[in-house]
């Protein structure tokens, strides 16, 4: 056998260490101006060439044909780049594992539900064996001590073997309601890109983990409406107040429709519900205070989802107490669970609750 050994070019790989990192800032800028391409490249000219990023070595213009090359940004008819299907799943993937990658072993994998029966995952608990039971999953250490424990001697019976309990594997609707009123920008703070980083993460997980699951994204600020999730990454804050019953409305409408016994829904807010939308269509707005007409109005709808069988999952983007004060009724309403979920720590939060607390009706 022969081997050929190519000579190690330290600058091309350096080039390539480049690209990944500009790579990165570019997705991450892509959230940060709603999807914007072209402004998105526009500030990467800028950051790269301050932090020595880009240089006469590689220019704003190579990356770019780099990435037309790649196939993750593409042109519409006016000429403006904008992301291919292929630049979508990489944002998306990005996301993953920017906020997967950082969980801890024990909470990835497969769903679980709290219930035992036949599933395709084994728990550490056994019991006696029955007729019918799988014979892989035969637990050869525990029989052999059920068979000294009986007789003191290595003699096998039916009567001494032990299989593991086994977990069911489930599938289940989620709607992830998004805040998009003015305060997810107020002050300087940004809640609105750790938000939109946790739907393209979710997405791609569900996509490429678990197939059978479905996702709807809808936004809530005076009114509520559906988000394609394609168009997550555009997701932008508007001059709006906070019509949260309008959002449970709509994804408790949305998950009406799914046939999965499993259903729920993820709220990510950083205020108190501040507007109600009348029986005649217009918007009733008090961003003063917890004004008690529309926070019983939401709770109202808190109740309808909990008597449909679909918890809602509160994550607090803020430990605001008018805030934490209402999360605290909602709850209850619905019997769900509530997070203070800061920007840094959103989307392990999530995750861990989506993987770790599935319901289902066995």
């Amino acid at each position: 056998m022969q081997w050929r050994y190519s000579q190690f070019d330290p600058e091309l790989e350096g080039l390539a260490e480049r690209l990944k990192h500009l790579n990165q800032v570019f997705r991450e800028l892509l959230l940060h101006t709603d999807g914007d391409v072209e402004r998105a490249l526009q500030i990467l000219a800028q950051v790269g060439k301050r932090y020595g990023l880009l240089d006469e070595k590689l220019t704003i213009e190579q990356f770019r044909r780099w990435l037309e090359q790649r196939q993750t940004i593409t042109r519409d008819r006016s000429g403006r780049a904008r992301l291919s299907k292929r630049g979508e799943q990489e944002l998306r993937a990005g996301a993953l594992e920017q906020l997967f990658g950082g969980l801890t072993a024990d909470v990835r994998g497969e769903h679980r539900v709290p219930a035992s029966g036949a599933g395709l995952e084994r728990l550490s608990e056994t019991r006696a064996w029955q007729f019918g039971d799988a014979l892989h999953l035969v637990d050869a250490q525990e029989s052999l001590k059920a068979a000294l424990s009986r007789s003191g001697e290595l003699e096998l019976t039916e009567d001494d073997l032990r299989v593991h309990e086994t977990e069911h594997l489930s599938s289940c609707a989620t709607v992830l309601l998004i805040d998009v009123s003015h305060s997810m920008v107020l002050y300087g703070e940004d809640r609105i890109t750790p938000a939109k980083r946790v739907a393209l993460a979710l997405v791609e997980l569900i996509q490429t983990k678990f197939p059978k699951d479905s996702l709807r994204v809808v936004c809530f600020g005076d009114e509520a409406w559906e988000v394609p999730l394609d168009e997550i990454p555009g997701i932008a804050v508007g001059p709006f107040h906070t019509n949260t019953r309008a959002g449970l409305q709509l994804a408790r409408e949305l998950l009406r429709r799914e046939r999965r016994s499993n259903r729920q829904i993820f709220m990510l807010t950083d205020g108190k519900p501040s507007a109600l939308t009348e029986h005649d269509g217009e918007v009733y707005k008090n961003p003063f205070g917890l004004d008690r007409r529309v926070v019983a109005k939401t709770l109202e709808e808190a109740v309808i989802c909990r008597r449909h069988g679909i918890p809602v999952t509160t994550f607090m983007l803020t430990e605001d107490p008018v805030l934490v004060g209402f999360v605290e009724e909602f709850t209850e309403a619905n019997k769900g669970r509530a997070y203070f979920a800061g920007g840094d720590r959103l989307g392990a939060t999530v995750f861990v609750d989506y993987i770790k607390n599935r319901r289902a009706r066995l």
